[in-house]
């Protein structure tokens, strides 16, 4: 199996030794391409001096996460991938991390394989895989429980987290790319999304262990995550949602949106809330004949695609 490994930098000289270290000691044989996304720090000169065997793509600017992961992707397939892996700057993957995912992928013929991703204590999951809630949000699975064995069953997830995941090239040729309207944040919901109406399986290979500095790069931000988050939010269900499901939990969707306002409110960030939303209404005359393109060509059942779906309120997550 012909593997890339695609890692998107912006001004993460500090994380890039510990996260390539890692991947040098892979037992799967894979080719490794950081894409760097304009970033102002010695990024460039660290990995041209320390990690010959790299392959560097240099954008001039920053294109996001979902930019910059396309831009690896694009390079992948265009040297005839069989399977693309991502991995976030600020993570150190277990050894066998990529080995393990590209068994689970062989044997499952899902289009997606996810790891058990911890917290760079050890103790802590990060995500075990993400659901989606029928109020229109996505969330990583087990994130801040201790690990207690809860989550060592290999099992279909409704989605991977983009951080440390692999994806097949045939299922990526089929439903296209992460969507750059997303830019940061849940543009893996929404590619896991597109690959479950497609016919592909996510599947969660708990053997395959990476350990991840939660935020480490979109915590330098501000505002930067409420902004995408709330955009994104309207886009995956406006996009993906069938068309009966759309109706059927619009109350409950609504309701969160409305929610998501009045704390912009509270916090003084309605502004924030306000720009969403505006940008949102400019994307959606080419969400919509997206939403078209998915829809018309969806190989499961409205049943099908509804028993995948979180029907409670996302848990309160606790901060640790």
């Amino acid at each position: 199996m012909n593997i890339f490994v695609v890692i998107p930098n912006w001004n993460g000289a500090d994380l890039l030794a510990d996260c390539l270290d890692s991947l040098k000691t892979q037992t799967q044989e894979h080719t490794a391409v950081v894409v760097d996304n304009g970033s102002v720090d010695n990024s460039i000169e660290l990995i041209e001096a320390k990690y010959p065997d790299v392959v560097l793509i240099k954008n001039s600017k920053n294109l996001g996460f979902a930019g910059g992961v396309n831009t690896g992707i694009r390079y992948a397939l265009e040297n005839k991938a069989d399977a693309i892996a991502l991995f976030n700057n600020d993570a150190v993957a277990d050894k066998d991390w990529l080995k393990n995912l590209a068994r689970a992928m062989k044997t499952t013929n899902a289009g997606i394989v996810t790891c058990k991703l911890m917290r760079s204590d050890k103790k802590y999951f990060d995500s075990t895989g993400d659901f989606y809630s029928v109020y229109g949000i996505g969330f990583p699975r087990g994130r801040n429980q201790e690990d207690s064995g809860q989550y060592d069953q290999a099992e279909e997830v409704f989605g991977a987290s983009g951080g440390a995941s692999l994806y097949s090239a045939k299922m990526l040729k089929k439903i296209g790319l992460f969507d750059e309207r997303f830019f940061a944040y849940f543009e893996d919901v929404d590619i896991s999304f597109r690959a479950q109406l497609a016919g592909w399986k996510v599947f969660y290979e708990p053997s395959s262990i990476v350990y991840h500095h939660l935020s480490a790069t979109s915590s330098k931000l501000g505002n930067f995550s409420r902004y995408h988050s709330i955009k994104n939010f309207l886009i995956i269900y406006t996009k993906n949602m069938p068309t009966k499901l759309y109706w059927k939990y619009l109350p409950k969707y609504l309701y969160q949106f409305l929610r998501t306002a009045a704390r912009s409110a509270i916090n003084f960030q309605l502004h924030i809330w306000l720009k969403a939303l505006v940008v949102f209404l400019a994307y959606v005359p080419s969400i919509l004949k997206d939403r078209f393109d998915i829809q018309r060509s969806r190989q499961l059942s409205v049943s099908e695609v509804d028993a995948l779906l979180y029907k409670k309120r996302p848990p309160v997550i606790p901060d640790l």
